[in-house]
């Protein structure tokens, strides 16, 4: 028997009680192949990454099903029977409480925590400058990295005060620090499966490789636009407007389920009035009726800017496509060229 799998068996009994036996018992454990690490990945992004580098040699369950917002799930028992039970669990601390909770009660030391990679940027809402200029010069080539310093200054505006102190946890949004937890993600899986460790830092490269792809394809593609603002549905784009020198004005804030006050949607108006902004973006989990008042208020039309905190049931794409319809949708906002 393989020693890696002891601590299956004991995380499996450890969750049958935990959940009351068979009526909680999950299928997907039961279903397990012994010759795979049992994963279990949090959300959408965390999936995609574990696949990529896990090949063939893991199976990844994903505890948010297509369609559904990620940022408040509730936990069914056979969910909180797969955390248990799983060999590693990819998730990220803050971003999913009941997540969190179902970790630090059954397998905290099974845990591979993302935001510890690399630090998070601060949630300081809107992240533009209202002297911002139109020019889209030189100077927007994306060398920001990952430090966060510009343009976070937190003005303060009306539906954003409640973040102070918070951090924003839409990393992905940034593909090379998506491959940085991908780096991190390949040790983790070389502990649990140490006969596969090769194949998880060969697979952890090549994407590395297509990540920093679609990185310059975003920092060309951005570079030089008539406009550098994008109103957003919820200021979830604050790694992506960092690293390539955009800037968001956001309708809500880092949860896309808060209504915005009357003042705060004035605000917006305002405000995408003064960058002259041509789109309002939406996202696909969540309803486009505010975005739409918007746009008919400023004269825009609407388009999609998905955060990928998941997909939407119909969607047969993946990261990298969704990220590149993103940068299409983008440029054509800011009249990129």
């Amino acid at each position: 028997m393989n020693n890696r799998r002891v601590p299956r068996t004991l995380a499996a009994v450890s969750a049958a009680l935990l959940t009351l036996g068979a009526a909680a018992c999950s299928d997907s454990q039961a279903d397990a192949d012994p010759q795979r690490v049992d994963v279990v990945a949090a959300f959408y992004p965390l999936q995609f990454l574990t696949q990529q580098i896990g090949g063939d040699t893991v199976t990844v369950s994903n505890l948010v099903k297509p369609g559904a917002e990620p940022h408040d799930i509730e936990l069914s028992p056979s969910q909180v029977g797969d955390v248990a039970g799983a060999e590693l669990i990819v998730y990220l601390k803050g971003f999913q409480p009941q997540v969190d909770d179902a970790v630090q009660q059954n397998s905290a030391d099974r845990a591979f925590d993302v935001a510890t990679v690399e630090p998070l940027l601060d949630a300081t809402g809107d992240n533009h400058n209202h002297d911002h200029g139109h020019e889209g010069e030189a100077g927007h080539e994306g060398e920001a990295g990952h430090e966060g310093e510009a343009g976070h200054e937190g003005e303060g505006e009306a539906g954003h005060e409640g973040e102070a102190g918070t951090k924003d946890p839409h990393l992905w949004l940034d593909p090379t620090r998506l491959a940085t937890v991908g780096d991190q993600l390949a040790d983790r899986l070389a502990q649990a499966d140490p006969e596969h460790a090769d194949g998880y830092t060969a697979r952890a490269k090549d994407l590395r490789t297509k990540l920093e792809q679609l990185d310059a394809e975003f920092t060309a593609g951005l570079k030089t636009c008539q406009r550098r603002e994008i109103v957003v549905s919820h200021t979830a784009f604050g790694y992506l407007t960092t690293r390539y020198q955009l800037a968001q004005i956001g309708i809500t804030g880092l949860s896309p389920e808060h209504e915005p006050s009357p003042q705060r949607l004035a605000e917006v108006i305002e405000e995408a009035k003064e960058h002259q902004a041509t789109t309002i973006f939406f996202e696909t989990l969540v309803s486009p009726k505010v975005a739409e008042t918007i746009a008919a208020q400023v004269g825009a039309e609407t388009a999609v800017l998905d955060p990928l905190e998941g997909l939407s049931a119909d969607n047969g794409g993946d990261y990298f496509s969704v990220m590149r319809t993103n940068l299409a949708n983008l440029q054509k906002a800011l009249g990129c060229s």
